[in-house]
């Protein structure tokens, strides 16, 4: 029976919305097989249209189907009506039909309003029904640290007491957010608005008075003003905004507000990444001046124009190219200054059902700062199966990789993606980075994509240090009669001087292919750091991110036709590849035929290469010729191959040749819109890897955690 854990908000603001993305984050990060309920819709609560908005995100963002939850307009009656036991009766139905198999169930209380003065009450009926462990969730808000544990205390009094049983603990949210006193419930406009307002209780103030209280501190999450920062697009549709240049609408972040009202050179220091630059229509130098900054690299939020005026046209003119280059986002309201920025304190900053990205950020960000030991915990008597998640591979690479501690350099140091990435890199303790590239450029690019550069980042001028790597290259290619100047020419190559640097030990890997293609990244780390000592070959696989599992396809990048001996190979490499990365290894070797029933030199290559495979490593769970539905679906599997140890749990896919293999893994990943991560080289002395040249920053950084998780391994 699945153990349900209730979230019940304590006051209005508290963010139960994000705990409850956090919250189901972190159990899949930890392989738990987690669902979602919201018993009752919150949508008349705050009298917005559409359907209960968790329930929305949580269905739209994870793999999860949760159970619908009942119209907030049926309970409200039933609660008048005086059919409470009805109502529970009916939450109870609907959790047990929809949250079948699951061995955690994350429940969202209702949040207290105006509207809902009964919440507590029904709450705890819910708990009770459910059978439910209780979490508060709540916010300090304008509370001191005191004050907060007081408010705790009453909370917990509603619900049976600090000793209720039932009680396990709570989690306080956005703790250090900054306090605006006519508006205390409303942190994220204080920070837009007022960048000096006073900040309320930090984590140590709240962790020190809640030290002696029975009530457990579950989670303790910092403000972090990057969670609400809104699409231009969700800004522009609050007010009913005329779009007077789209551009990038849909993408752009808006991270604060600057009312225009001075001069030019009095506004210059305001004009930064993400700002909504708010100025009446008529103001044709902020115009200009915001068009020329977008062109400079300056990624400005938006532009707002105020008052009705339409900007004259010789301007719009004037700015054309800029805009359009630029994708900066220009809109126009009717109302003035003053009452434009009473409407923007209206603005709902609670997270679009549509917005990806920022859901995938909370969820990441809350899912840190709850308790790992506690979440451990919930399912440490379940001796249920499980596969490992995308949510949970991605969290356990940047783990591994943050314990690795290692270096990598990265060839392409002034591409931009490159440099976000090296500096997330960093910030998350995921790996050190070398960027090679001119110092001044890499400098100035990262000042226009808005990327500090932190001490986990170095830049290394190549013309600086390139000539110390000529004689030890010489020295590794005297066989091939390589003359220092030669060696000096290709070293003008930063993936060669790269790949030097780590031959010589200065680092642990090497990641690059964000500009250069496959065989300019793999070329000279195979000539000059060739094959581990136990290697017959090099190959690669492909961490195939499946909406319920992570996959392992190879080789899909560099053996184009495999005699059996090498297939053998790929498959042994992959299988301990799958054991390096927590992924139970089920190899099936991919053919057109299934066992015995086809005949052909390309699926008898596959049988003798599975045969060898099994007699060279017994331990390992290797079967084929499987035809790929077979080695995926238990119910082909059953008809096709029913003996198989393999057939229809398989989770890692050789495949007899780079056409099949390659041009599978792009099928899957394009028509599924799934992620893929790698190519991941198997067989190196030490770890290179390559990157799609389309490969977006997070693309690269788990990359290096890859290479970093690698480099440890070896060592």
């Amino acid at each position: 029976m699945a153990r349900t854990i209730m979230l019940v908000p304590v006051g209005d603001g508290s963010g139960v919305t994000s705990v409850s993305l956090g919250m189901v984050r972190a159990m899949e990060r930890n392989g738990v097989n987690v669902n979602f309920f919201k018993p009752i819709a919150q949508s008349s609560y705050f009298r917005h249209a559409g359907p209960d908005r968790t329930t929305a995100i949580i269905t739209n963002a994870t793999n999860i189907t949760p159970p619908e939850p009942l119209a907030a307009d049926v309970a409200e009656n039933m609660i008048s009506a005086n059919q409470v036991d009805d109502l529970l009766e009916l939450i109870v139905a609907r959790y047990n039909n929809g949250t079948k198999g699951s061995e955690v169930v994350v429940v969202e209380g209702i949040v207290p309003s105006n509207v809902s003065s009964y919440a507590s009450t029904v709450n705890y009926g819910i708990a009770k029904a459910l059978d439910a462990d209780i979490v508060f969730v709540t916010s300090p808000g304008s509370d001191s640290s005191q004050q907060l544990k007081e408010r705790m205390d009453i909370a917990a009094n509603s619900f049976g007491g600090i000793n209720n049983k039932r009680i396990i603990g709570c989690i306080i949210n956005k703790v250090g957010a900054p306090i605006n006193e006519k508006h205390p419930s409303r942190p994220d406009l204080a920070e837009m608005f007022d960048k000096n307002a006073p900040a309320a209780a930090n984590n140590l103030e709240v962790l020190q008075m809640f030290s002696k209280s029975p009530m457990r501190i579950l989670g303790c999450i910092p403000w972090n003003p990057a969670l609400i920062a809104p699409r231009a697009k969700d800004l522009a549709e609050h007010l009913g905004a005329t779009i007077v240049n789209e551009g990038e609408l849909n993408t752009r972040r808006l991270g604060r507000v600057t009312f225009c009202a001075r001069s030019i050179p009095s506004m210059i220091e305001h004009i930064k990444p993400g700002s909504l630059l708010v100025t009446s229509g008529d103001r044709s130098d902020v115009i200009v001046s915001a068009c020329l900054a977008a062109m400079n690299g300056v990624k400005v939020g938006a532009m707002l124009l105020t008052g009705g005026y339409q900007p004259e046209k010789e301007v719009m003119e004037l700015c054309e190219q800029a805009l359009a280059r630029t994708g900066l986002p220009v809109m126009l309201i009717n109302s003035n200054t003053w009452q434009t920025a009473l409407a923007m304190q209206s603005f709902n900053m609670n997270i679009p059902v549509d917005d990806a990205p920022r859901i995938e950020q909370v969820q990441d960000y809350i899912a840190g700062h709850v308790d790992k030991h506690w979440i451990e915990s919930l399912t440490s008597e379940s001796a249920r199966p499980r596969r490992l998640s995308p949510p949970a591979f991605r969290y356990q690479l940047t783990e591994m990789a943050r314990k690795a501690g290692k270096t990598i350099v990265l060839p392409e140091g002034e591409e931009p993606r490159t440099i976000k990435a090296a500096s997330i890199a960093a910030e998350r303790g995921i790996a050190r980075s070398i960027l090679l590239g001119n110092p001044d450029e890499i400098q100035r690019i990262a000042a226009q994509e808005g990327v500090k550069l932190s001490e986990g980042v170095t830049i290394m001028d190549p013309n600086e240090i390139r000539e110390q790597y000529v004689a030890p290259m010489c020295e590794l290619r005297k066989k091939k009669g390589l003359t220092e100047v030669v060696a000096r020419e290709q070293l003008q190559d930063n993936v060669v001087l790269g790949t030097m640097m780590l031959a010589e030990s200065k680092v642990d890997g090497l990641v690059s292919g964000a500009v250069h293609t496959t065989a300019n990244t793999i070329r000279p780390p195979l000539q000059l750091i060739k094959t581990a000592p136990n290697a017959n070959l090099v190959s690669s696989i492909f961490f195939m991110l499946m909406p319920d599992q992570v996959l392992i396809y190879g080789d899909c990048a560099i053996n184009p036709d495999p005699t059996a001996e090498q297939l053998a190979d790929i498959a042994i490499q992959s299988a301990e590849s799958a054991i390096a990365f927590g992924i139970e290894p089920r190899v099936a070797m991919i053919s057109y035929s299934t066992g015995n029933s086809g005949q052909g030199d390309d699926v008898d290559k596959v049988r003798a290469a599975t045969k060898l495979a099994q007699e060279r490593r017994p331990d390992l769970s290797i079967d084929g010729p499987l035809q790929y539905d077979a080695a995926i679906m238990e119910n082909v599997a059953k008809s096709k191959a029913p003996d198989s140890p393999v057939a229809g749990k398989a989770t890692v896919f050789v495949f007899p040749d780079l056409n099949t293999g390659n041009t599978t893994y792009k099928a899957v990943q394009r028509s599924a819109e799934l992620i893929s991560i790698g190519p991941m080289l198997q067989g190196m002395r030490k770890p290179v890897n390559d990157l799609s040249r389309g490969a977006l920053v997070e693309d690269i950084i788990y990359t290096i955690a890859l290479t970093a998780i690698q480099a440890s391994q070896a060592s």
